[in-house]
This record gives C-alpha cells, structure tokens and sequence, in this order.
C-alpha cells in the first residue's frame, strides 16, 4: 500500500489505514566469507556481468536483423538459452540467478523505450541505451525466490547459498516478514546480503491534526512549516582532501596494476563512509520527525535531474540527498499510518503564504517581505506555501502562523553549509537497495 498522496487527492481529516497492508523492506548484513567463498563470490558475478553482456549483444544482433524488438520475457530466455548451449560455463550460476541477469536487461529496455518516449513528449531526459557492463560495473547477484537459507542453530550464524556455499552472517537485527529476495553485493572490498522482504501489518489510525510542511534546501537541508529547521553536516566537504589525494594516487598508477587496485579500493572506501554518514543522518532524521508529534508531511515534488543542470550548484544538490531522505520518509511514515502529500513545486519561495502574492527574489535574498505585512524567513514561507498547497486550509495546519515570527528552532544536527566537493558518483543504498542493484 502506498500512502503518498499528491496534491489535487481530497483527504479526509481521519486517517485510516487499511487493515492489510504490504509494507516492503530491505535489510542490509555484513557477510564474512572465507577466501574460497570470496573468490566464488567474485567469480559468479563476473559470469554473470559476462551473461548479461552476451544476451544484450544477441538483443542487438536480433534489432540489425529484423529492425524491430519484442522485449517480453520469452524473447530475453531464448537469448539466455542460446548463451548457455554456446557456453557451459554460465550453467555454474544457479538458474533463479541467471533468470535475474535476463529481468535486469530487460528493465534496462524498457526504461530506454519509457524515456524514448518521456523525450518525444518534450521532457528533458536523456535516452541512454542498454550498455555493455565494463569490469566492475557489475557488483551483485541476485537470488529472486530460493537459493538460500540462514542457519541459526549455529552460534555462529551463517548464510547458505547455492553454488557458493556458507559463510558467517552478522545479523545485527531480527529480519521481519518473508525474505522474498537475496541480492549478494560486493562494495569497496566488503561483502554484504540484502534481503528484501514483504510484512503484512495493521498501521495505527491516525487523525491528521498537525500536518507539517517540509522545504529542502541547501544552506538548512530542510526547513518545517512550525520554524524548526534541520540542518545536515558537510559530509562530502570534509572528506575533500582526503578523497581528492586518493584520486590523484589512482590517476598516477598504471591501470591493471595491483597498486593501482589497492588505491581504487582505499577510494571507494572514503566514498562509501561518506555514503554511509549521509544514509545515517537521513534514518535518523526521518525517525526524529516521525517521532515529533507531526501527523502527515508535504513535500515538494523536486525535479532533481533538472535541478542538476544548474553546474554551480550541481554538487551539492547531489551531496543534500533529497530523494533519499524524502524516500526513507515515506516508508517510516507508511508504517506508522501517517501520510506523505507531494505537491507542485513551483513558486513556493516566491509566494507570500499570507496573501498569496508573488514577488521576484534572488537566491541572497533569505528574509521574505510582503505589502501585507508579514514577515519571516524565506524557507520558513516556502515550507508554508507547501503545507497550504496540501492541506487546502484544513484545521491544523500550521501555514498561517504569526506574521511577526522571527525566531527559529534549530534540531541539534549539526549544520550544512553550501558544498564544493569533488564531482564522484558514489554507491548508493537506501530502502529500496535491493531492487535497484
């Protein structure tokens, strides 16, 4: 059940949650293979990145043929079918793993042909074919129905896996509902198991009586429509230097080199602590503002890719993390019964959410000042204009406020300021990890 509503939907000031709800979950272990399971591991995904290579080069071969492609799922088993009689090393893989090599391929056409035609339509995306997988572009495998277990009698916990074998678990946390999938991912030298899992629950009822706006932004990450504002430490800015000297050293050493390796896995590992602080901080903010007394949430529809265009700003857009935080959100507030309202962007700061006048302001100008009278910060309107847009007026809503209101709380977050960092796309896991790999 999603419970993210948009604006124009007609809400009811009583929230109820259906008696049945699927809530969807990943959860993220620490593996400790031995080297004999490390090398299988290593090997299993490589034949797989080379599967799929084959099948995308049967796809293309079949397009100069025929001038013309079916993407149905028959179409993809034909091809892996012929890559395993040409090659009988691919049989090595476990068979609900081989299909997922085939499923990841034939997402990745499908999302090709929906920007084909998102592009056609006058959105501003880039196409971007299927591409061959590189060396290294390939980190996981995934096992979409069986092919697993966990032995818990043991005292030391292990995960079993077909065709790998057993390795210790750290299960750092009890998993909750039915393991559906096992995605197994190697990440800066590290090895981990993902599992994605279905929970039937009953949400809480909730009455919506304080419903909070929410404005992202970069100076304060995010800014509610009650004065409180978030802010979120410069991660990305103080690991600069030390992620800069390590892309000097990779640069320098020659590529297929084992030193060169080694500096490309102490690289990924700074990215990945980075990674790692900003997915924190987003768990724990997410949890604070559930836990603070709000009902339901506004958010603003952001068009990140667009916003991505701006290349002064374009890094620390990307370091901010809205998707992600905003994502995790949805799912905490899903479970705990509440709501989570999208609503049209545009104009949000420029807009008195008094009086709804517009006047032109430049991204220096912080403090909104309306013919009306009313005054405050300029995030703190925004973050009203988009409880308003939300709410329509409902009682409860804390858009209106005092016009004369100064004083802002601040959560103790620490404090992001704008971020100049080394353009690095890094590894990315949220809620959703394990069907995104």
């Amino acid at each position: 059940m999603n419970m993210i509503a948009h604006n124009g939907e007609r809400r009811n000031n009583l929230k109820v949650a259906a008696n049945d709800v699927d809530i969807a979950k990943a959860y993220r272990y620490r593996l400790y293979p031995d080297s004999k399971r490390q090398k299988e591991i290593d090997e299993q995904v490589e034949l797989c990145r080379l599967l799929y290579n084959k099948i995308l080069e049967k796809a293309k071969a079949e397009y100069q043929k025929t001038k013309s492609f079916d993407i149905k799922k028959a179409s993809f088993n034909k091809f892996l079918k012929e890559a395993l009689s040409e090659n009988r090393e691919f049989s090595r893989l476990y068979s609900q793993a081989r299909q997922n090599v085939f499923a990841r391929l034939q997402r990745a056409y499908q999302n090709f042909f929906r920007r084909g035609r998102e592009k056609k339509a006058g959105k501003r995306v880039k196409v971007g074919f299927p591409r061959f997988k590189a060396k290294g572009r390939y980190v996981s495998i995934t096992y979409p129905q069986f092919g697993f277990s966990i032995d818990k009698e043991r005292k030391c916990r292990m995960l079993r896996i077909s065709k790998i074998g057993g390795m210790k678990i750290e299960l750092h946390r009890p998993i909750e509902g039915v393991a559906k999938t096992l995605t197994i991912k190697r990440e800066a030298g590290d090895y981990y198991a993902i599992f994605s899992t279905a929970l039937e629950i009953e949400p809480p009822k909730v009455r919506d009586t304080s419903p909070v706006g929410i404005d992202m932004g970069l100076e304060t990450f995010a800014t509610l429509s009650d004065g409180r504002k978030i802010t979120k430490p410069n991660f990305a800015r103080k690991a600069e230097k030390h992620i800069a000297r390590w892309q000097r050293i990779v640069a320098r050493r020659e590529k297929g080199s084992k030193r060169r390796n080694r500096a490309k896995l102490q690289l990924e590992r700074s990215w990945q602590t980075v990674n790692n602080q900003s997915r924190d901080f987003a768990f724990k903010a997410a949890d604070g503002l559930i836990a603070s007394g709000y009902t339901s949430f506004a958010v603003e529809g952001l068009h990140i890719q667009n916003m991505l265009q701006n290349h002064r700003l374009a890094r620390s857009i990307q370091n901010a993390s809205w998707s992600r935080f905003i994502q995790i959100l949805s799912s905490k507030a899903e479970e705990a019964g509440m709501g989570v309202t999208v609503v049209d962007a545009r104009n949000t700061s420029q807009t008195c959410s008094n009086c709804d006048v517009m006047q032109s302001l430049f991204l220096s100008d912080r403090i909104f000042d309306c013919t009306c009278g009313y005054h405050a910060d300029r995030d703190v309107n925004a973050a009203r204009n988009i409880l308003n847009r939300a709410t329509a007026g409902h009682a409860g809503s804390h858009a209106r406020g005092d016009s004369a209101i100064t004083v802002q709380q601040e959560s103790q977050v620490g404090s992001l300021k704008r971020e100049h960092t080394p353009h690095e796309v890094s590894t990315i896991s949220n809620v959703g990890e394990a069907h995104t790999l």
